[in-house]
């Protein structure tokens, strides 16, 4: 599906999330409410009217412009996008038109936040795909999205998971009133206001043009506090010994200068865990009423640059190891992996731990000099 197609889509299903958003929030106010239409229409339409016309409010003046700038992006239509920028960016709605503009672009971001949770995505993912399409300024305004969305929901419905995350992000609605938001953000940042429009807009086409992913966890407003660990404690009790024996080889083998060393320490450490594993699905299958591993679930780990291709494959002959299943999303740096959960916790700890011991490895080749004094060109793969 193209990316137009999937802007298309997003039109057709907005009205109705949002409706549903509506209905379970609390204090949800009345600018947020009046953006359910943020997708982009067929074509562009804001040339072809009267903005001042009757019947038509600064309001919807301004979400056709959003509108119109998300479905110029998508085409690669620079010219409408930029022109789009500047009515947003400028005073052509009268009186007042700045602070319209600016409510609604925050308006639609949170609802296009909300539709990206109902496409499988998740906060940290959000977060770090804005990241990798435009950068870090664009990251930046995606977690104060995401922490302006997830202040519609009671805790006792936000997924461990998701807390976790929120709380990697630094997710906190720092700003106040949202009709200031995009006023104290430029501040912050020390950009003129035609720049925070375009970052605006650049940051509602990621959003827009998301494909839809595999949901890993219960939605905001769904979760039952505590049902992780419910779920977690059905299996057999973790070892914490164990876990702290494993930790520790892998520490060791994170700090040691000896290719050898580290790579016996990371297998010490993948044996303790596929034993611990074994023992699991052991009393799994001993019969009615025994602990087992708990259900099978799934959890996504970044896949980085440089060196993606071998570090997917890294990952995969891990997750092979310990009982999971890995499937690598080349286009977005991420792979679902798939299985119990000790064994994605096994996963996880051992792939992050050989990440490290592969990365201090090729610095340790990158000081490497020839009998000259100068560089040896590092090759990936190479071994000291």
């Amino acid at each position: 599906m193209g990316k137009a197609s999937r802007v298309r889509r997003r039109a057709k299903l907005g009205k109705e999330r949002q409706h549903r958003r509506q209905q379970r929030r609390q204090g949800q106010g009345a600018a947020h409410k009046s953006a359910s239409g943020w997708a982009a229409p067929d074509g562009p339409r804001w040339h072809q009217a009267d903005p001042g016309g009757p019947g038509r409010s600064s309001a919807q003046l301004a979400e056709q412009l959003v509108s119109d700038a998300v479905y110029a992006q998508s085409r690669g239509d620079h010219e409408a996008f930029e022109r789009c920028v500047a009515q947003l960016a400028g005073r052509p709605g009268g009186a007042g038109w700045q602070r319209i503009a600016d409510r609604v672009l925050l308006a639609v971001l949170v609802d296009a936040v909300a539709t990206g949770w109902q496409q499988g995505w998740q906060p940290a993912e959000a977060v770090r795909q804005a990241e990798r399409q435009f950068g870090t300024r664009h990251a930046r305004m995606a977690t104060d999205a995401v922490a302006a969305e997830m202040r519609g929901y009671a805790t006792a419905t936000i997924d461990e998971r998701w807390e976790a995350q929120l709380a990697a992000l630094g997710a906190t609605a720092w700003w106040g009133s949202d009709d200031g938001y995009l006023e104290l953000w430029r501040d912050r940042e020390r950009v003129a206001r035609t720049a925070t429009v375009t970052c605006a807009l650049e940051l509602l086409y990621t959003f827009a043009t998301l494909p839809e992913l595999h949901q890993l966890c219960p939605l905001p407003g769904t979760a039952r506090r505590g049902a992780l660990h419910s779920e977690r404690s059905k299996g057999r009790p973790v070892d914490e010994r164990m876990l702290s024996r494993v930790r520790a080889l892998l520490a060791k083998a994170e700090s040691t200068e000896f290719p050898e060393e580290a790579e016996a320490l990371s297998s010490r450490a993948q044996e303790l865990m596929a034993r611990h594993s074994i023992d699991d699905a052991f009393l799994a299958a001993s019969g009615p009423g025994k602990a087992g591993p708990g259900q099978a679930s799934g959890r996504r780990l970044f896949i980085d640059s440089p060196y993606e291709a071998a570090k997917a494959v890294l990952l995969d002959v891990v997750a092979g190891a310990n009982r999971c299943r890995a499937i690598w999303h080349k286009n977005l740096g991420l792979s679902t992996v798939l299985g119990f959960p000790g064994d994605l916790d096994a996963v996880e700890l051992l792939f992050t731990s050989l990440l490290v011991q592969a990365t201090a490895a090729l610095v340790r080749e990158g000081s490497r000099q020839d009998s000259y004094g100068g560089r040896v060109p590092v090759r990936s793969g190479s071994r000291s």
